[in-house]
């Protein structure tokens, strides 16, 4: 022990001497051999602690080297960023005091790695854009990445998806004996100056890298995503799933088996955690069911169980796959709101007036049973006027609420419309599977009658869930949306203006303008661009604990309490109103769940940006598998976005590809740092929102990216 504490102190005098000899020094850099000349006749002195002080001065990039040697570094010499994304020819780096994003290219990243700490040189670059270089990687983070196996003079090379268009050597320590084609992982083992010069071995391989089904699992290993859960969270899932424990709940919940409550998803949803009921008051008004799954009560506090959602954080959806957060047992078992059968629910009972006005609400826990599983296509049917015999006695039972539904639900959206909520359109798509999990087809996803009020009646429940836990004075997660921020709303000002868009936008945008931006360009061929650009120039909705409120939907409360199954906020929230509704005091929460609300609302904003990221590279290669079968094809597509390496343009069917600069006409080509790119030997624009005819060239199935040309 007095050892270590002796040589700890030992380093320190060794900082402080290398401080100090480089502050006298000044701008002038000293190698290491004139450092260390001045310590050689010290007495106990130590080589190994010394180097080991130089290099720890290095990390907290108190020290900075360079060819020239090392000195002090000045706030005023270089950005601490860290590698926010990387591609093969070029990366991101993101400056971590001002979120501001720089372009670096392949030769200037040093080998960094997506996620290390890096200290970067900025300037100009072209379009007065700013662009860095990585000078010093302070902390290594990343080491795992995922590749191709190629052939390349009849050796097997590894191609990485994303670190370098080189491949590399590798080792295979584990006997994996992959072959030409297949989609691996690898660590890397040794760092180069360059990514290409990183040496690695194979941890895993997944199969053919031109099926999508294959790489999509290589992109879910390489986030540390499972659908495989512990035994141990398996074990309880299918130990709190006797059905016996609803019956022994009954004397402790209102009983609300004998109401007509029915669930409304999508036909293949097997995670069914929302019904509603309905009902008219004497008055006008409305009171309306909305009935969750109570699944706080099958997972409790620091079990296997909990440990294990509030890692996933949320369920991930792609292609026809979910990873879902919740063991099957839970999420498609005991807690899913299946038909004919009891349930333990936590319902929200809320009172509208005449103009659905929520007038009073409260929430209980409750057994309820679902009449029928209703299908989104079937009741849009039904609510079109037309279905047939067999629609119509399927739902029966439930059929007569329908009507309250519409009216309810109809006056719900005219008041979100009336508050100047923006009805924003994404580019959300429907992946077509066939039966050999192959992709033959994508088409944009059309949202009918019966989706918008399930919406509606959500987005009620989750306003009461908010109000409850701000006026209770308890922990509480809340889902909040801030104002865009000044830099964004100006960005977005110019947009509009060069697409010659009419707009009024106050300094501090209210959702009422951005509404009507969108008004004005809806059915339009920009409908989906400046629908887009509005969506970016928005700040993210986020978790938290304090009830900021929500600017897209213009509430001061919201919070999400509909979805325990699939998000862990949701059963948050549950868990906490459970134990105030149970007896608790406000007081006795606050220390029970203070700091477990700031960590749910930490994690759940984590994993669910992971979950979109994750979801979208996914699809991407289930798209590019599409669109493989279908090289040489011309289609008609919109530019959706612009940059100096080309521009991107999106197909009708949802999908998306880049037009590279290189396939362009050639010239010297200027990118406006926005929406335009300029040949400046022929004068020809190419700018966000023009219609163009393109050419299929590539899919690379591996990395979802694919290629276009233009067709003259």
């Amino acid at each position: 022990m007095k050892k270590d504490k002796k040589k700890k102190q030992r380093r320190e005098e060794y900082k402080e001497f290398i401080l100090a000899r480089l502050k006298r020094a000044g701008r002038k850099p000293l190698s290491f051999k004139e450092l260390l000349s001045g310590m050689r006749n010290v007495r106990g002195f130590d080589f190994n602690e010394f180097a080991g002080a130089v290099e720890k001065l290095k990390q907290k990039g108190t020290v900075i080297e360079d060819k020239r040697g090392l000195r002090l570094l000045s706030s005023s010499d270089y950005e601490r960023c860290v590698v926010s994304r990387l591609n093969k020819t070029y990366g991101f780096v993101r400056n971590t005091n001002t979120d501001e994003e720089y372009f670096v290219s392949g030769k200037l990243l040093r080998g960094a790695m997506p996620g290390d700490t890096v200290l970067v040189r900025t300037f100009e670059g072209d379009g007065e854009k700013t662009e860095g270089e990585v000078m010093q990687i302070v902390e290594e983070n990343f080491s795992r990445f995922t590749g191709e196996i190629v052939c390349e003079f009849g050796r097997l090379r590894l191609v990485p998806d994303t670190l370098s268009r080189l491949s590399m050597e590798y080792s295979d320590p584990l006997g994996l004996c992959p072959k030409e084609h297949d989609k691996v992982m690898a660590v890397i083992t040794e760092r180069g100056k360059r990514h290409s010069e990183h040496r690695c071995e194979l941890v895993a391989a997944f199969g053919s890298s031109l099926k999508a089904a294959v790489c999509a699992l290589s992109v879910l290993e390489l986030n540390g995503i499972t659908p495989v859960f512990p035994p141990e969270a398996i074990d309880e899932a299918r130990k709190v799933s006797d059905r016996r424990s609803i019956y022994d709940e009954l004397p402790h919940r209102l009983d609300l088996r004998d109401r007509p409550i029915f669930t409304i998803d999508g036909a293949d949803t097997k995670d069914i955690d929302d019904a509603v009921s309905f009902a008219r008051t004497d008055d006008g008004g409305y009171e309306l069911g909305v009935h969750i799954a109570d699944v706080s009560h099958y997972v409790r506090p620091k079990s296997e169980l909990d440990n294990e959602a509030f890692r996933r954080g949320t369920s991930i959806y792609y292609a026809n796959r979910v990873i879902p957060m919740l063991p099957a047992e839970l999420s498609n078992g005991i807690c899913s709101l299946n038909p004919d059968e009891d349930r333990l629910a936590f319902s929200c009972l809320i009172t509208l007036d005449s103009s659905a006005a929520i007038k009073s609400y409260k929430f209980v826990k409750s057994v309820i049973r679902s009449r029928v599983k209703g299908v989104y296509s079937e009741i849009n049917e039904l609510l079109e006027g037309y279905g047939s015999r067999e629609l119509h006695e399927k739902y029966a039972e439930v059929s007569g609420e329908f009507g309250i539904m519409q009216e309810l639900t109809g006056k719900l959206r005219k008041r979100r419309l009336g508050r100047g909520a923006p009805e924003l359109e994404t580019s959300e798509g429907v992946l077509l599977i066939n039966e050999e999990d192959i992709c033959v087809g994508a088409a944009p996803y059309k949202r009918g009658e019966s989706q918008e009020m399930i919406e509606d009646l959500m987005l009620t429940a989750n306003e009461c869930a908010a109000r409850f836990g701000r006026e209770n004075g308890i922990p509480f997660v809340y889902r909040v949306h801030e104002p865009p921020s000044e830099e964004k709303t100006e960005a977005l000002r110019e947009v509009l203006t060069r697409l010659n868009i009419p707009y009024e936008l106050s300094a501090s945008p209210t959702p009422a303008e951005l509404s009507d931006i969108l008004e004005k360009v809806r059915g339009t061929e920009l409908s989906l661009i400046v629908n887009n650009m509005i969506l970016r120039s928005m700040s993210k909705a986020v978790y938290s604990t304090e009830p900021l409120g929500h600017f897209g939907l213009v509430l001061e409360d919201y919070a999400h309490f509909t979805s325990p199954i699939r998000r862990y906020p949701d059963l948050t929230i549950h868990r906490i109103m459970s134990d105030l509704l149970s007896g608790a005091t406000a007081e006795e929460c606050r220390k029970k769940y203070d700091k477990f609300s700031y960590a749910s609302a930490d994690r759940s904003t984590q994993t669910e940006l992971l979950a979109m990221q994750v979801e979208r590279s996914c699809e991407d290669c289930y798209k590019a598998e599409y669109l493989k079968a279908h090289i040489g094809e011309e289609r008609e597509g919109i530019i959706s976005s612009v940059t100096d390496f080309g521009f991107f343009v999106a197909m009708p069917d949802t999908c998306e590809g880049l037009v590279p600069l290189r396939s362009l006409e050639e010239g010297e080509y200027s990118y406006d740092g926005m929406m335009a790119l300029r040949n400046e030997n022929t004068g020809e624009v190419y700018k966000v929102g023009d219609r163009v005819r393109i050419k299929i060239d590539s899919a690379e199935v591996s990395s979802g990216k694919v290629d276009l040309s233009l067709v003259r």
